[in-house]
């Protein structure tokens, strides 16, 4: 009998073996189409894509990629590269990669105790996904207004903390950097947490260290529309081993992230219910690529907007941004403050007209949710359902918590946002073209401004 049991267990074992050898002459479930589907969205001509399809062709794929990060049966994924080459960017101890700049901040907020009841300083300009990540993690935004940098007024910012307060948010806004010694210093001071929004200004330095490694948490955005990255990624990076290992679980609630996927938890507060911003290993791929541009397109827009503001006049009445770290920015823009939204208009005006690419609000402009006077989801106060949370939630109210917005609030932020010229710069200028943009400049300003040796300087 035991004999029989044998063969019959020999003979189905072989059967498995020999459908399982035969499956594998079908088409890959993943394979030359989807490849040419990519290189077509990189924008080849249809010669050049025939090409690439009778060389992609010639090789056989055999079951195809495995295009996620978990369990692809290489020694390095491509989301894991990405995550390495963060690390060895920033020097930092982990890198996190996630689905987009929003997801980190998210993250970021869960790892750092944000939840009912409690509350995040954040910057009045800056986009509104900051603060919609305090929300998402049930936490409610505090906004500290701005100064001339455009970034979180330190100055304004102490009054703000409450006993429900446990993080403040600085943003690093549109290429600049924010004030982070005195920021440091009063969250140190308040045992706060520091979650940097670095989207807007990766690669950036404040005062020799890189943004994202000054405060608890970095946080960036690694999408075509930021400085580097491809489609949509985020990325999130710490020094601290129980911030990075709630993030993951926030990022990753299946397990996937731990050494024992369904094991109990290893201390008090390891698990809990997050959600998946997994990154697919398509955008890893070109965004561990774009992680090595970093450094050289901080240089090339630094130096481009150094030689330009060198080369300006002084004028009265025209108030040039303030910043914090001159050299450690990246300077994708060169901003400077008319005194009133009207001169603003004829200025940018002017400079279109002389192919310079100038921009300002308009007098009819619509709401921006890069201000917070315009972040409606946040300042209407409406959760997704009646009841209203986090803004009405029980356990904020019974810690004396009451949310309020109005623009009021932060009317600096206000008024500078209404009057803000902003030049956008290109990282390959020549020299040439810094000096003739910066003679060009010199030439509007100078239409409706007196020169003026006393007035403000640009660096």
């Amino acid at each position: 009998m035991t004999e029989k049991k044998s063969e019959m267990a020999s003979s189905l074992q072989g059967s498995m073996k020999a459908v399982s050898k035969s499956a594998t002459h079908g088409e890959p479930k993943i394979g030359v189409a989807e490849f040419m589907a990519i290189a077509k969205r990189f924008g080849f001509s249809q010669d050049a894509l025939e090409k690439i399809r009778a060389i992609a062709s010639q090789d056989d794929l055999g079951e195809g990629p495995f295009l996620a990060n978990y369990y692809s049966g290489l020694p390095e994924t491509c989301v894991q590269a990405f995550e390495h080459s963060a690390r060895e960017l920033f020097g930092v101890k982990y890198a996190l990669a996630v689905s987009s700049g929003t997801a980190s901040l998210h993250c970021a907020f869960i790892a750092a105790g944000v939840g009912p009841g409690r509350e995040v300083i954040c910057p009045a300009i800056g986009f509104y996904a900051t603060a919609a990540a305090v929300v998402q993690s049930n936490g409610i935004p505090v906004f500290c207004d701005v100064d001339e940098s455009l970034g979180m007024d330190p100055t304004k910012l102490e009054k703000l903390i409450t006993p429900r307060t446990v993080a403040i948010a600085p943003t690093h806004v549109m290429g600049s950097v924010a004030n982070l010694e005195p920021i440091m210093a009063i969250a140190k001071k308040h045992g706060l947490k520091v979650i940097e929004d670095c989207a807007q200004s990766c690669g950036a330095t404040y005062r020799g260290k890189l943004v994202g490694t000054i405060g608890d948490i970095g946080c960036f955005s690694i999408s075509a529309y930021k400085i580097v990255g491809g489609g949509e990624a985020g990325l999130l990076i710490t020094n601290d081993d129980t911030l990075w290992a709630r993030a993951n679980q926030q990022a990753e609630c299946g397990g996937l992230w731990r050494p024992v996927r369904f094991a109990p938890p290893r201390w008090d507060g390891e698990l809990f219910n997050g959600t998946n911003y997994r990154l697919s290993e398509l955008e890893a791929a070109v965004d561990t690529v774009q992680m090595g541009k970093v450094l050289a397109i901080q240089q090339r827009f630094n130096h481009v907007k150094q030689r330009i503001l060198r080369k300006l006049d002084t004028f009265q009445g025209i108030t040039p941004q303030k910043l914090n770290d001159a050299t450690g920015e990246v300077g994708y823009l060169l901003r400077f403050y008319p005194p009133n939204g009207d001169l603003a208009r004829l200025i940018v005006q002017d400079l279109k007209a002389r192919g310079i690419n100038a921009n300002c609000r308009p007098a009819d402009a619509p709401p921006d949710w890069h201000l917070s006077a315009y972040m409606y989801p946040v300042t209407e106060m409406r959760g997704p359902t009646e009841d209203n949370c986090p803004f009405r939630c029980p356990i904020y109210l019974e810690r004396g918590g009451k949310a309020h917005y109005a623009a009021s609030d932060c009317p600096i932020s206000v008024d500078l946002y209404e009057r803000l010229v902003s030049i956008s710069l290109n990282q390959w200028y020549s020299d040439e073209d810094c000096d003739n943009l910066g003679a060009v400049l010199n030439q509007v300003l100078g239409i409706h401004c007196k020169q003026d040796d006393t007035a403000p300087n640009w660096l």
